[in-house]
């Protein structure tokens, strides 16, 4: 049942990192018109949790691109370590 929750944990950090990378390609591609893309704003609506949270732990709070990167890069080391969790219980 651990490993079951494990992959299913990792399922979820994954999506939310893959959200985040679309929106930065989002941002690349549309520019300042990305706000009335539908896509863009479903990524940013999945990911404005751990944005949030990410963001309320940096000291300067008008920094949205330092957050996102921020975030990406946790939740790519959080991926990481369930996977390795997840392989020494194998």
């Amino acid at each position: 049942m651990l490993p079951f929750a494990i992959g299913a944990l990792r399922a979820i950090v994954e999506m939310l990192g893959l959200c985040l990378l679309g929106m930065g390609a989002m941002a690349l591609l549309a520019g300042a018109g990305r706000q009335g893309n539908p896509v863009y704003r479903l990524f940013e609506l999945i990911t404005r949790a751990p944005r949030q949270l990410v963001a309320r732990l940096l000291p300067g709070r008008e920094r949205p691109l330092l957050a996102g990167v921020l975030c990406f890069l946790l939740l790519f080391l959080l991926w990481l370590a369930l996977a390795a969790w997840r392989a020494a219980l194998a």
